[in-house]
């Protein structure tokens, strides 16, 4: 056994990834504030192929130093857009036919494993603030609120740990790796 080089990766350029089909899944970030995470937003979108990021409020926006040294250049192949208020974003995700869903833990929230996407439809998954996690407004706009469980002593995983899970998690229960 041996790693592959970048060659027989045989990864899309940037032009080809653009014009490439994508998942129907948009990445909201609410309020993060770290400019690393937002990064790996990024790289973690290519990955998957996801439509869009909508970045929201104080979460920073690409170019930037500290976003790019985590994107590694997946800013320029994932397109994004900024808005004021992450509300503002969902009610628009909402009026384009999507099917909000927020990554966080409260009460009556749908464990991960226990989620069941419908692949017939089109996925937000909003991600929130590193140490307040999303808007209580957000959690109240949501069609659903998924939990990854966890077994350890820490109250919550990295927001890059919980978007690669959770879109793992969607890319292969909704079939889009069949389909590529």
């Amino acid at each position: 056994m041996r790693k592959l080089n970048m060659a027989e990766l045989n990864r899309l350029t940037v032009e080809e990834f653009k014009s490439e089909r994508k998942s129907p899944i948009v990445i909201v970030l609410d309020n993060v504030r770290s400019l690393n995470n937002v990064g790996s937003a990024f790289r973690t979108s290519d990955a998957f192929r996801v439509e869009k990021i909508y970045l929201c409020g104080i979460t920073g926006t690409p170019p930037h130093k500290d976003i790019q040294k985590t994107a590694l250049g997946a800013t320029e192949s994932v397109i994004w857009e900024y808005f004021d208020s992450t509300f503002e974003a969902i009610q628009k995700l909402r009026q384009d036919g999507y099917t909000v869903c927020t990554l966080e833990q409260v009460d009556n929230s749908i464990m991960l494993h226990e989620f069941h996407p419908n692949p017939d439809l089109k996925y937000a998954l909003v991600f929130g603030n590193e140490v307040f996690g999303v808007e209580d407004e957000v959690i109240q706009a949501s069609d659903h609120v998924i939990e990854i469980p966890q077994l350890g002593t820490k109250h919550s995983l990295n927001i890059s740990v919980t978007m690669g899970i959770a879109l793992w998690d969607l890319v292969v229960k909704m079939g889009i790796l069949k389909k590529s």
